[in-house]
């Protein structure tokens, strides 16, 4: 007689905050919207301290290399009354990696130069 064994279907992997972050950054990107930890915070529901430690995290090349901009909110702007001093909001900017061409035969050793572009 043969044993029947129950395959657990697989779980979907969770996504990660860092990941979240990133796809509502972008999309406000879209819309040209530039958006204050506070707001992040309230669309994602994580606090604005962990949200601030990921928007440096997608600096780094090994997280995508992303520009992330960064300005005084302006005074003219709705704020609520706990938000003392200056407010910044953040904006999402990819970054184009392009391949500059050589004029002149390479030399050995030597490697192709690489050229951040901010788009």
């Amino acid at each position: 007689m043969r044993i029947i064994r129950r395959r657990e279907p697989k779980r979907a992997p969770r996504r990660r905050q860092r990941d979240v972050l990133r796809d509502v950054m972008l999309s406000a990107r879209e819309c040209e919207t530039w958006l204050t930890l506070d707001e992040l915070a309230k669309l994602t529901h994580y606090p604005p301290a962990s949200i601030s430690a990921q928007l440096r995290h997608l600096r780094k090349p090994e997280y995508g290399g992303f520009a992330v901009e960064k300005r005084p909110r302006t005074v003219g702007a709705v704020l609520r009354g706990e938000d003392f001093g200056t407010v910044w909001e953040y904006q999402l900017k990819r970054r184009i990696r392009k391949i500059m061409g050589r004029s002149r035969a390479p030399r050995r050793g030597t490697r192709l130069a690489l050229r951040t572009v901010v788009c």
